[in-house]
């Protein structure tokens, strides 16, 4: 870095980690290209600290997301995104370096954020569709976010940034999220993971019968905070815009890996009076409570208006397994699973549901 630079918003980042760590010499891996000039990577840098409680572990803290230099938005209130993220990540006591695939793995969500816009809160998740870590046996396929718990938001010459922790978690726990929220949930396995370390190797807390049952109790007492649930495999056929076929009701077509999830989600919502909308590539359809069951339709979205009697006939048939069923209360609208294939990175075929 220049010395005549403005580093200040880095210098922030670098207080707040001395401030919990002392002088502890940590590992730090930049940027040799910088992102604008075409290099790989979008974050500036990734330093990780060498932790020993509550569990050997490394603490990872992204250097990229923020501003670290110069103010650059216009506004003054944050700095660039916001946020910068962390990960803990269980250590060997003998080991020197951290792994590689985890500062990749930062990366990719600069990438993520850098390419989409779309940025992380705590509270949010996000489904890897594979192992954290490629080609381990880890059981770890998706993110939750959450605040990390020793960094508090630091106020910077350039706006505030918050410490958005990553944390390693299961389908099955990923579904129990969703169903419920990520806040509640991580709390109830915190005694299994203090302050959220990931463990490539652990089994899934959704085993664990205490578990289970404070998701059941939360998901009764404060239903779904999922609002939206994004599906690769939706798509709407309306018979209604041709005039010979007017008797023949509409077709849902929905991949046989979401509808358990939509299942129990859907129930969640529409008892707490609260809309689902399911976003699909060319069309969103939106579940509404209402007395009477109705359904609307525009060129970009369906409405669905349900009541508990059309929400108990559909989840009662929604199964991962091809297939297909009328809804009567919904003017026969016709619901059809379809098989969803899982694919590796190279596209190839490695399992198939339903």
């Amino acid at each position: 870095m220049n010395q005549e630079e403005n580093t200040s918003g880095w210098d922030a980042i670098d207080q707040a980690m001395q401030q919990l760590y002392g002088e502890q010499e940590h590992k730090h891996y930049g940027t040799a290209i910088p992102y604008i000039l075409g290099g790989p990577d979008p974050l500036n840098g990734i330093s990780a600290y060498a932790v020993n409680e509550p569990t050997p572990h490394w603490h990872f803290v992204t250097y990229g997301f923020s501003e670290l230099y110069d103010k650059e938005s216009d506004d003054a209130s944050r700095s660039g995104y916001g946020f910068e993220l962390t990960f803990r990540l269980t250590r060997c006591e003998d080991e020197s370096e951290p792994p590689a695939w985890a500062l990749n793995l930062l990366q990719n969500m600069g990438r993520y954020v850098f390419n989409s816009g779309n940025l992380f809160q705590p509270g949010d998740y996000l489904d890897a569709n594979g192992p954290i870590c490629l080609d381990s046996d880890t059981l770890l396929t998706a993110l939750a976010f959450i605040e990390d718990p020793d960094l508090p938001q630091l106020d910077t010459p350039n706006g505030s940034v918050q410490f958005i922790q990553m944390v390693g978690i299961t389908c099955r726990e990923l579904e129990m999220i969703q169903s419920w929220n990520t806040r509640s949930f991580l709390a109830t396995c915190e005694s299994y993971m203090p302050k959220y370390v990931t463990d490539l190797m652990r089994n899934s807390y959704a085993d664990i019968p205490a578990v289970i049952q404070a998701t059941e109790r939360g998901i009764e007492v404060d239903g779904s905070s999922t609002a939206f649930l994004f599906i690769q495999q939706l798509s709407w056929e309306s018979p209604r815009k041709k005039m010979l076929m007017k008797n023949i009701p509409a077709k849902l077509q929905i991949g046989a890996k979401q509808v358990t999830l939509l299942s129990s989600i859907l129930r969640s919502r529409i008892a707490k009076n609260a809309t689902l909308s399911l976003i699909g590539p060319n069309i969103n359809i939106v579940f509404e409570a209402g007395e009477l069951p109705s359904l609307v339709e525009t060129d970009r979205e369906v409405r669905l208006v349900v009541n508990q009697e059309a929400v108990n006939e559909i989840t009662g048939q929604l199964r991962p397994q091809a297939g297909s069923f009328e809804v009567a209360s919904l003017d026969k609208l016709r619901i059809e699973i379809v098989p969803t294939q899982i694919t590796d990175q190279e596209g190839n075929v490695i399992k198939t549901i339903g």
